[in-house]
């Protein structure tokens, strides 16, 4: 296998009369000065080779641990949302447990309570939506009415032969078989959200009633160094995540409550559901913000003009510049901020690997990823890689 050894064999040979003490100290010193020949990777070439080899099978792995991840959505994303959901309240079970209310019983008023404002919201979106819904569809029939009749206006209308035959496919399209075949697989779509939505509400029990114990469970086959790195990890996670879902919710609820207001001064139809909604996507950084303000201007278009849809448009590019400026600073703090490049690529991905759902948990994912590499060599230590060199750019 000499094809492979670092550095080739050396051959002793005879020095005869020359073999004095005196002459072999020489040799030596001269055989310590000389180059050391390099084998076939040892060299440049080949250590990169090295290196990519390397790359190239933590890649693998990783990919074949995103697929076998992907086959377990229904068993893996329901944890982890437990586990968000069990981070938020921390402060709560904690302070209801130094106040001695035992484990099971402050679980349970947890719980409660996210169950009576879940279905509050849920009650109110209903409730807004049958009181507008006549007067929206109206609306939105004579906006469509306006439209064709705008479209028809063009030099490159298309004919009634052509909208009919377009009709005509949609007909077929909905009485076909391909559209059974969809509609079933919505139900199984459908059947894996209620699963999956038992199984987290279980799940978070669990771990709001027993996290402290589980955790300390898991933390039995570390010792040492390594067990107080763990147990940095672990409290960095449980802060990172619950400051991240508060913050984010105290800043979502905000944007709400005033594009809300704003909708209602400007008389938009569906000011309260469509407020809902601006606090549901206000969890997808950047992107939600943008398709919220999108939404609520084509409604207010629809169902009012185009200049009540501009003026909806400023209320929201207001409300963000006063998230991003002041409420996002100083509800969530420097700890939890990510750079917007860092938060692009981690919902890239997350979208790609997750859909909307890994778009929402792609950001405090990556945000617990880094919080643990800043306490990986001590409280205040990260990581040698990621060590703070004596002169870097300011940001």
């Amino acid at each position: 296998m000499g094809l492979f050894r670092r550095a080739p064999r050396r051959h002793a040979f005879d020095t005869g009369a020359l073999g004095s003490a005196a002459d072999a100290g020489s040799a030596a010193a001269k055989a310590a000065k000389a180059p050391v020949a390099l084998g076939l990777w040892a060299d440049g070439l080949g250590k990169v080779a090295t290196r990519s080899l390397q790359i190239a099978i933590v890649i693998g792995i990783a990919a074949l641990a995103v697929i076998g991840l992907q086959q377990v959505t229904v068993v893996w994303i329901p944890v982890i949302i437990a586990l968000i959901f069990a981070c938020a309240f921390a402060p709560l079970m904690s302070w209801l447990r130094r106040r001695g209310v035992p484990s099971v019983v402050a679980t349970l008023i947890t719980m409660l309570a996210v169950v009576i404002v879940l279905g509050l919201a849920g009650w109110l979106i209903v409730w807004a939506v049958r009181n507008q819904w006549d007067d929206l569809y109206s609306q939105a029939e004579a906006g469509f009415q306006q439209l064709v009749a705008w479209i028809n206006t063009l030099p490159f209308a298309p004919t009634d032969n052509q909208i009919q035959e377009w009709s005509d496919q949609v007909i077929d399209f909905v009485t076909s078989a391909q559209f059974g075949s969809g509609a079933l697989a919505g139900v199984g779509v459908l059947a894996n959200f209620v699963t999956g939505l038992i199984l987290m509400i279980v799940v978070l029990f669990f771990f709001l009633k027993d996290g402290p114990w589980l955790w300390e469970f898991l933390l039995r086959p570390f010792r040492g160094e390594n067990e107080a790195r763990a147990r940095r990890i672990g409290d960095k996670t449980v802060v990172t995540l619950g400051s991240y879902v508060r913050g984010t919710a105290a800043v979502a609820f905000v944007d709400a409550v005033g594009i809300g207001i704003g909708l209602v001064i400007l008389q938009v139809p569906l000011a309260l559901p469509l407020a809902v909604l601006v606090f549901l996507l206000a969890f997808i950084p950047i992107v939600g913000a943008t398709v919220a303000g999108i939404l609520a201007a084509l409604v207010a278009l629809v169902a009012n003009d185009w200049v009540n849809a501009l003026f909806v448009v400023g209320v929201v590019v207001l409300v963000n510049q006063l998230e991003g400026n002041f409420l996002q600073p100083v509800l969530m703090g420097r700890t939890l901020k990510l750079h917007a490049f860092v938060i692009l690529i981690a919902l890239t991905i997350g979208t790609v690997l997750g859909g909307i759902l890994g778009a929402v948990l792609a950001v405090p994912i990556t945000a617990v990823v880094w919080g643990a590499i800043k306490v990986w060599n001590g409280p205040n230590e990260p990581a040698r890689w990621a060590q703070k060199k004596a002169v870097e750019p300011a940001v």
